[in-house]
């Protein structure tokens, strides 16, 4: 199992901090760093900065919003982006949600699942440097009866496939990525439940397209923090799991929440939700679950740590993305070396 890293969103008074993660995860050997975009930092801009300053370590999108951009100008990016990386890119895709897309950037989310795949049909032809045409119901490339005409990407990738990830969390949506994609990007990932709510849609998926798991990247992000007061480290995360569980999306279009459902906290997740949407955050953090935290998180010591990775890759896990969490940046180092020391410690290094 690799391990990765996830930066989040750039612009949050921790740059400088951000950088100096993602430079230390280098040195220490980490597989990717991904960094993330809603509706503040863009994400290609914040990776052509990290690669500028790093040596090795990958880097990718988690994720590029589908409706924020033409699919011909996200093959144009991946292509630069990996050509100045110097084939270190990975492309991470999304559709984002209903409140994004449509309040920020006027697209209508409908039918997500049939776009996502036009998209990535689109996006893939265009960085093979095939003529560009096509025929979908979302695009149609060239616009029939005007002036244009197919044509191909100018400059040559790094690579001639760059690594494409979806990132999915419902099961039709989870079921496609695994047809379509060669990842997918997971959060809230419990390891006990992992097989019954991702891998077995995502293995469907991989059947459907005559295909099996093997080369097929699971990619979770988890958030890590270190030390032994558990119930302490677990209330770090009260507000950010009450924010996606409540708060993200709509009471009738929260994938995170649907999510908690299916993992056995249909109660809890209603509660929560009805307490954030009513505008009492602190309520909602307060009924977070201890164990859906404990789940959906990496906490304790290095070897309680290394315990939840052999669980993760017995459940399919085969790239651990990690979060790491700190007050300073020293903190924040501390927990992503112990997240190489947790690695080693599980004997599932490479």
């Amino acid at each position: 199992m690799r391990l990765g890293i996830n930066l989040g969103y750039w612009g949050a008074g921790m740059d400088g901090d951000n950088l100096a993660v993602a430079q230390e995860a280098d040195r220490l050997g980490y597989d990717v760093c991904w960094a993330a975009e809603a509706y503040g930092s863009d994400v290609p801009t914040v990776l052509a900065w990290v690669a500028a300053q790093t040596e090795s370590i990958d880097v990718g999108s988690a994720i590029m919003q589908i409706p924020a951009r033409q699919p011909a100008m996200t093959a144009m990016t991946a292509a630069t982006l990996d050509s100045l990386s110097g084939g270190r890119f990975r492309l991470g895709l999304g559709v984002s949600g209903p409140q994004v897309s449509e309040g920020w950037y006027g697209v209508k989310f409908d039918k997500p699942l049939a776009r996502t795949r036009e998209y990535v049909d689109i996006v893939r032809k265009a960085m093979s440097r095939e003529r560009l045409s096509y025929e979908g119901e979302h695009w149609t490339l060239p616009l029939p009866d005007g002036p244009g005409k197919p044509i191909k990407l100018t400059i040559h990738p790094q690579r001639e496939h760059i690594p494409l990830y979806i990132a999915a969390i419902g099961p039709k949506n989870l079921e496609q990525t695994g047809e379509i994609a060669d990842g997918a990007l997971l959060i809230f990932p419990s390891a006990e439940h992992l097989e019954d709510t991702a891998v077995k849609h995502l293995r469907a998926g991989r059947e459907k397209a005559g295909k099996t798991m093997e080369g097929f990247d699971v990619c979770p992000t988890l958030p890590l923090a270190i030390g032994d007061d558990i119930n302490g480290l677990a209330d770090m995360f009260r507000p950010y799991t009450a924010l996606y569980v409540g708060g993200m999306g709509s009471r009738k279009q929260n994938f995170y929440n649907q999510l908690a459902q299916r993992m056995g906290y249909e109660k809890e997740a209603a509660e929560i939700q009805d307490k954030y949407l009513a505008g009492d955050k602190a309520g909602a953090a307060a009924a977070v679950p201890h164990q859906l935290i404990d789940q959906t998180t990496l906490l304790g010591s290095v070897e309680r740590i290394a315990e939840r990775m052999q669980a993760y890759a017995a459940a399919g896990v085969t790239t651990l993305t990690l979060a790491p969490a700190g007050f300073t940046l020293e903190e924040r180092l501390a927990a992503l070396r112990a997240g190489t020391d947790a690695l080693e410690h599980s004997g599932l290094a490479a």
